[in-house]
């Protein structure tokens, strides 16, 4: 479902969140279960055009070198990025003509104006719904591949069926996944 490469950069209004994907901790008496940032969950971090296209990818960590790659690898530089406070994100302003915007949740903010990353967190819904609710289990490995998945439907979600098929028949196009591949270690 992955285009090779990104077929055209996210452009305009890029709303940018992480988020952690994985099974739900076990419960030990001996303390609570840590969630984001403290978690053992793998950190996703997804860009999300303001109206428009998405994409996700599974990183090593949330740094603010890990995430200023991932955003200057499929974001036009003449951006406006729209980021949550996160200390990741402080610097990334400098790289994008349309600078960084802050939308502040800490302090209760999930919008303030046309400050807002309400549609990274649809997309995040999303795929966390399908997680919980689908697929129940996604390996560390094939993460990513689940990632591409939902970036298409996500980019696709204004389209008939009819025409997201034909999409997603042109996208396997030269392309091949051998059962050996999936399944080796």
């Amino acid at each position: 479902m992955k285009k090779e490469p990104l077929s055209s950069l996210l452009k305009g209004i890029v709303e940018v969140d992480e988020t952690y994907v994985g099974g739900k901790p076990r419960m030990d008496m001996r303390s609570e279960p840590k969630r984001g940032r403290g978690t053992s969950k793998t950190p996703v971090v997804a860009m999300v055009e303001r109206y428009g296209n998405a994409t996700s990818k599974p990183v090593a960590n949330v740094n603010a070198e890990t995430l200023r790659t991932a955003i200057t690898e499929v974001v036009n530089r003449q951006a406006t990025i729209m980021t949550d406070e996160w200390n990741g994100y402080n610097s990334i302003g400098k790289d994008f003509a349309g600078g960084h915007k802050v939308i502040k949740h800490s302090y209760g903010e999930y919008a303030k104006g046309d400050i807002t990353t309400n549609s990274v967190e649809s997309y995040f819904a999303l795929l966390k719904r399908a997680v919980n609710g689908t697929f129940h289990h996604i390996s560390k490995k094939h993460l990513a591949k689940y990632c591409d998945d939902f970036s298409f439907r996500w980019n696709f979600r204004k389209t008939t069926d009819g025409e997201r098929a034909v999409a997603a028949i042109q996208g396997i196009e030269g392309k091949s996944l051998p059962y050996r591949k999936i399944t080796e270690n």
